[in-house]
């Protein structure tokens, strides 16, 4: 029985694994499910601070109240030194991961039925893209937050590597494997030679021919679906009467998950109501008003989650935004969906060019792809990677579960059991 665990905190979606033999490695985190998402609220109306679906939950029923999601995107950035304002008080961004993390460790811990000090932490190949020394802050920041948890021996593992583990728990021969992370805020790529034999090595330094990512995941496709074809009805590319056009960032904030709560400061809401009277499409923009006075951009952002999601298994979606005002139905297709999201898929795509070269692999004799993380299921995305290895076999990995599974197995070697 392992004595750490493994903790995957996603931008999207936590877990937390622990090596037990006999028994299943992921940990029920939320109502039997292995999945915390990564939301905190803080209601107003309770006093009271909730977390995963019971936060998405009273923020959807109407609850007053400050809704924090993807904070695993201000790691690296400037923000994660700056606040936010939580019922009348400042709350420090570090602070805030604190809370959700040691809530994390809680639900292990007590799920598990004993206390974790040492943990392998899984990490995107690169929190900021081409900067080392953010980069390492990132990870720094990460583990001083885990630190101030309860956590007193930290490791990490590339995430890409943790689920390259986790696969290899499940064949029978060796393979080379092209390992394709596509998480909520990066996209992370691992070529690693795997086999049984391999498995039973503490050091596996020389099996990894190459790793690589690249800041973009399904939050960013989320931005440009919304950007394409949502915020258009709240105005965005339309005109003042002057002629120019209206101010992109208040959309943008709107459309980023991580930003959204910076469309309702005061400051923000005096520039647009200016703006507002001297709109040509008076209708769009008191659409904005309206749904910013009612705090509904996250509800926004999760219907067009809802629709990016969708847009996995079918060719079009209706969209019912009910909560505008007017109301509205909006179609989505697949189509224009791979179109508005085409240039960040050309990167990703570009990433694991990239990597192969680096590691001096012909794309002919990589084995098998295997696919995890939430985002992968985007058909673009997948079938553009699957082309640049054609000869692969395409295997699913649990989309949310084989990164945890992965650390927890590292955390057996790193650590060792009772």
């Amino acid at each position: 029985m392992a004595i750490a665990c493994g903790v995957d905190f996603g931008t999207s979606n936590s877990t937390v694994g622990w090596a037990r033999p006999g028994h299943p490695t992921m940990l029920a985190l939320e109502d039997g499910k292995p999945t915390l998402p990564s939301v905190v609220f803080f209601n107003a109306d309770d006093d009271e601070v909730s977390y995963g679906r019971a936060a998405l939950g009273e923020y959807l029923a109407g609850y007053e109240g400050r809704l924090m999601r993807s904070m695993k995107s201000l790691l690296g950035t400037s923000l994660i030194d700056g606040q936010t304002e939580v019922g009348g008080r400042a709350l420090p961004f570090r602070m805030l991961l604190a809370h959700f993390i040691g809530e994390v460790k809680r639900r292990a811990e007590q799920q598990a039925g004993r206390q974790f000090t040492s943990a392998v932490f899984g990490r995107p190949v690169y929190f900021i893209d081409d900067n080392p020394v953010n980069d390492q802050q990132a990870e720094d920041t990460l583990a001083e937050v885990a630190r101030s948890v309860g956590f007193k021996d930290i490791a990490f593992q590339f995430e890409p590597i943790a689920a390259a583990f986790d696969y290899e728990s499940q064949i029978a021969r060796e393979e080379l494997v092209l390992i394709a992370d596509i998480g909520g805020g990066t996209s992370d790529f691992s070529l690693v030679r795997l086999s049984p034999e391999r498995a039973k090595k503490a050091e596996r330094r020389d099996d990894i021919l190459a790793t690589g990512g690249v800041h973009i995941g399904g939050t960013d496709f989320d931005k440009y679906l919304s950007l394409s074809a949502v915020m258009p009805l709240l105005g965005y590319g339309s005109q003042l009467n002057n002629g120019s056009e209206i101010p992109s960032s208040y959309f943008f904030n709107l459309a980023t998950w991580h930003t959204i709560n910076q469309a309702y400061t005061k400051k923000m809401w005096t520039q647009l109501s200016e703006l507002a009277r001297d709109a040509r499409e008076q209708e769009k923009l008191g659409r904005l008003q309206k749904l910013i006075d009612q705090r509904a951009g996250h509800w926004l952002a999760m219907k067009v989650e809802e629709g990016k999601i969708a847009l996995s298994g079918d060719e079009t979606v209706r969209l019912e935004l009910d909560r505008l005002t007017p109301a509205a139905t909006l179609e989505l297709r697949r189509g224009e969906f791979d179109a508005a999201i085409g240039h960040l898929v050309g990167s990703v795509e570009q990433t694991v060019f990239k990597l192969l070269k680096e590691a001096g692999v012909a794309p002919e004799r990589v084995d098998t792809v295997f696919f995890t993380g939430g985002s992968s299921g985007v058909q673009s995305l997948r079938e553009r990677i699957a082309a640049v290895v054609p000869s692969a076999r395409k295997v699913e990995g649990d989309l949310f579960g084989s990164i945890g599974a992965g650390l927890a197995l590292d955390a057996v070697r790193k650590f060792g059991g009772a």
